[in-house]
């Protein structure tokens, strides 16, 4: 199948797809314009097409029709649908205006995954299996991947997956057009720490007869860095950053109550673990030390997004036969970001891959990175990854 020459034909059509969804860019669960568009760039297609319950998900089959498909293996693509609610500051022509933004590259995710679903469609006679398109909402911070397992996503073909895949576009960091994937873990997990201080308010300038919050708040953030530090190997890392704290309405009042928020990212099982009860011990302790009240609540919301190492193998060799030697890296660090699609792979042996995108002519160290409300991405990749896509299950199927 000579999957790239037919991508190249139809690369307006993913061009003019991707400018389209970029201006009606919705959040959340619910994308009802999106998966409009979507289901009309199907229509026609040889594909057992099924919406969600719950979400405005998009599920289609293409059945392989070369001898035998019929008892071959099924293969996943993903595609996320969703944006940001960031209002857009870029300057091209076909920004989005509703306080929104395809600030991640969901846009040009869901026109790769319309052109793998043609290609493949139009070569399905030497499909030697099935195909599941997974057009997923939800992946900001949504859970869409886990709202569309429950929904049987994995059994849609009529059997679980052999392997899963999905692409990810980056607007910073790598050249355009370069794929980059590693075994492994690929992209950490995300949790959230909610940390609630209780104390006894009081004059400022008599701390002495009240309990003041804000300062043991204070003493658990740094007990935290500190304990995380000290505690885990650097090459299994931890990261805690604190992006919300609140205290306090006038300057000479100490507070009764102080609060903060904090993401937690991990790259292990052990480490997530490890860290979960650790922080709460240690919000605990320092509330102990300052005679305070503490609320600690560690929420566990993507695990770590793992790469199969064999696939890794598999999707190394496939771009670099496909594409070029020079269009795949293998990455020696994970992303330190989170994904959904963490819960596609804890279920099927795949691979999430990252594709460089920055816009023409940019240097990628220096452009704004994904979720910036300047980010803008390259549509020269659109073609080349809907190629990848539809190569990955090709010879996937075709392997057995």
């Amino acid at each position: 199948m000579d999957l790239r020459d037919d991508a190249r034909a139809l690369s307006d059509d993913l061009v003019r797809l991707r400018r389209a969804l970029h201006r009606i860019p919705e959040t959340g669960l619910e994308l009802p314009r999106t998966q409009e568009a979507v289901l009309a760039e199907l229509d026609g297609l040889p594909l057992e097409v099924r919406t969600g319950e719950r979400l405005s998900s998009v599920t289609a089959v293409l059945r392989g029709g070369a001898d035998g498909a019929a008892a071959g293996p099924a293969v996943l693509l993903r595609g996320d649908m969703d944006a940001l609610p960031v209002a857009e500051r870029t300057t091209v022509d076909f920004a989005a205006d509703n306080g929104r933004m395809h600030a991640c590259g969901h846009d040009l995710h869901t026109s790769m995954l319309v052109g793998a679903a043609r290609l493949l469609a139009a070569h399905r006679d030497r499909l030697a299996g099935d195909v599941v398109f997974m057009f997923q909402p939800g992946e900001e911070g949504h859970d869409g991947a886990r709202h569309m397992l429950a929904e049987g996503v994995l059994e849609a073909a009529g059997r679980r997956p052999v392997a899963a895949y999905a692409l990810h576009v980056l607007s910073a960091g790598v050249r355009s057009g370069v794929f980059e994937a590693r075994g492994g873990p690929m992209m950490s997990a995300s949790n959230v720490l909610r940390v609630t201080v209780r104390g006894a308010g009081g004059h400022g300038s008599m701390p002495h007869r009240a309990k003041d919050p804000v300062q043991a708040a204070c003493a658990m953030v740094t007990a935290l860095q500190a304990w995380i530090t000290r505690s885990f190997d650097v090459f299994d890392p931890v990261i805690l950053s604190v992006g919300m704290f609140h205290a306090g309405t006038q300057v000479n009042v100490i507070p009764e109550t102080a609060a903060f928020n904090a993401t937690v990212r991990s790259f292990s099982a052990a480490a997530q673990a490890r860290v979960k009860d650790g922080t709460v011990e240690v919000c605990r302790g320092v509330a102990a030390a300052h005679g305070v009240a503490v609320e600690a609540e560690f929420v566990e919301t993507y695990p770590v997004t793992v790469n199969d190492e064999a696939e890794a193998d598999f999707v190394a060799r496939a771009v670099r036969e496909a594409l070029g030697e020079e269009r795949f890296v293998r990455r020696p660090n994970p992303v330190p970001a989170s994904e959904d699609f963490s819960r596609v792979l804890g279920e099927v042996p795949g691979v999430m891959t990252m594709l460089g995108a920055p816009p023409p002519g940019a240097d990628p160290e220096h452009t704004p990175n994904n979720h910036s409300p300047l980010a803008e991405f390259d549509d020269a990749v659109l073609a080349d990854g809907a190629a990848v896509y539809a190569e990955l299950a090709a010879r996937r199927l075709a392997k057995g």
